[in-house]
């Protein structure tokens, strides 16, 4: 299986590229960026590493990559100031991520490829790779809130001193202000969260609230985030290069079928697959998870119809 990221010479494109050369599953990734010298240097680094780890083509060039890929990952993007929030970003980024659709369509996609939108903001530009590459809706993913669950996971567990791995919960709508923290189906080694020792309501509202900053964190400590957002796309995929009917909290359209949401991305429970999201899992949800998740929708829709508007 061939990856091709474009924007593989930024931080997170990077990160992502040596999260799959660790993972050895696919078999190239090349690198795609504006800054070709970085990209290449970024190519060079891991190729170096790659007798330690699997047999991988680690290459570097331009979009003569993507027709030939099986997964195109689009990390570019300018970078969400500390005090900005994901969906200001759009005025910023939607003609970058406009200009990249158009060199991908003139190069050409298999008709089998699965395109994943990793650039902010996510749902908005989801619903514009859609509309734009002329997929059907299952092979255009959105990361979405896949990154948000391993960082809820991870703090949750950090603040039990649980297992991380045994830590399980999940975040649902926008990859934004408006996610919807999933408590009911938390659990840790199968226990209800709610039951674990030292639980309780003000531990809960602590943690969702770290994790809502928890982007603005990593970029007000770091410059960035990188090394989790590698990690999450390799999570999406690994699920599609070993058709695992994985289920992920990853953004598509929607078209009714999922919680009676539709015509805007966002992230539901997605099964997904080899053939992109091959299905959409209605879980139960507490009555104030499900209003939460319909307001996230409400609150993308209009961003997303000035968007449409300005793109035509």
């Amino acid at each position: 299986m061939k990856v091709s990221i474009i924007g593989g010479g930024g931080l997170v494109g990077s990160c992502a590229a040596y999260a799959l050369q660790c993972g050895g599953l696919v078999r190239e990734i090349a690198l795609i960026d504006l800054n070709a010298n970085l990209a290449a240097g970024h190519a060079l680094d891991l190729m170096h590493g790659a007798p330690s780890i699997a047999d991988q083509l680690l290459t570097s060039g331009g979009y003569e990559h993507v027709p030939d890929s099986d997964i195109v990952c689009i990390t570019a993007g300018l970078r969400r100031k500390p005090d900005e929030s994901r969906l200001d970003l759009i005025n910023r980024n939607t003609d970058l991520f406009v200009s990249i659709l158009s060199e991908v369509q003139k190069v050409g996609l298999k008709k089998s490829a699965i395109v994943l939108v990793v650039s902010n903001p996510v749902d908005i530009l989801t619903s514009v790779a859609a509309m734009k590459l002329g997929l059907p809706i299952s092979q255009v993913i959105g990361l979405g809130t896949q990154l948000d669950t391993i960082r809820f996971c991870s703090l949750i567990s950090d603040a039990l001193k649980t297992s991380p791995t045994q830590t399980k919960a999940i975040i649902l709508g926008e990859h934004g202000d408006s996610m919807v923290p999933v408590w009911s189906s938390a659990t840790v080694g199968s226990l209800p969260l709610e039951k674990y020792p030292g639980w309780n309501s003000q531990l809960a509202e602590k943690i969702f609230t770290r994790t809502k900053g928890s982007g603005a964190e990593c970029i007000s400590k770091k410059g960035g985030a990188g090394f989790a957002v590698g990690i999450a796309i390799r999570d999406v995929i690994h699920a599609i290069a070993l058709d695992q009917n994985r289920i992920l909290p990853v953004s598509t359209v929607q078209d009714g079928a999922c919680y009676g949401i539709r015509d805007v991305a966002i992230s539901v429970p997605t099964v997904v697959g080899r053939s992109g999201a091959v299905g959409r899992v209605e879980i139960d949800l507490w009555p104030r998870e499900i209003q939460g998740l319909k307001a996230s929708a409400a609150a993308i829709k209009p961003t997303l119809e000035t968007v449409v508007k300005r793109i035509g």
